[in-house]
């Protein structure tokens, strides 16, 4: 199983459309045998998908992951584990662990104008 964690200093990155890197986890037998940095080169939303697809990822860890976004990754058959908060290399083991589970709720609604920042905290705020 191939994962990607949305990734900025070492933490889950809280924006998937504006991740700038991947953490990619190649996970066998239950173990992480493998990770390495995917750049996204600035690419976004659809392309990510793409990116993510052409790297054989089957699931995505990420923080926030907007609906059409999770439907692109649905289509590309990646599963999305949204809401996550953190260090990324902890997120991974918590999701080999069963611990880690999707939180749709954490997912953004919105395109950022008046000020919002999705990418602290794995909270939507305004600032």
């Amino acid at each position: 199983m191939k994962l990607a964690v949305t990734y900025e200093n070492g933490m889950v990155f809280q924006h998937f459309g504006k991740c700038q890197n991947f953490l990619i986890a190649n996970i066998e037998e239950g173990q992480m045998i493998q990770k390495s940095l995917l750049p996204s080169n600035g690419q976004g939303h659809g392309a990510l998908v793409s990116l993510l697809k052409a790297a054989d990822v089957d699931v995505l860890i990420c923080g926030g992951c907007g609906e059409g976004a999770r439907k692109a990754l649905k289509e590309a058959q990646i599963t999305v584990i949204s809401g996550a908060i953190g260090n990324a290399e902890v997120a991974i083991d918590a999701y080999r662990n069963g611990a880690l589970h999707d939180q749709p709720s954490g997912q953004c609604h919105h395109h950022h104008e008046g000020g919002h920042d999705c990418s602290t905290a794995g909270h939507c705020h305004k600032d």
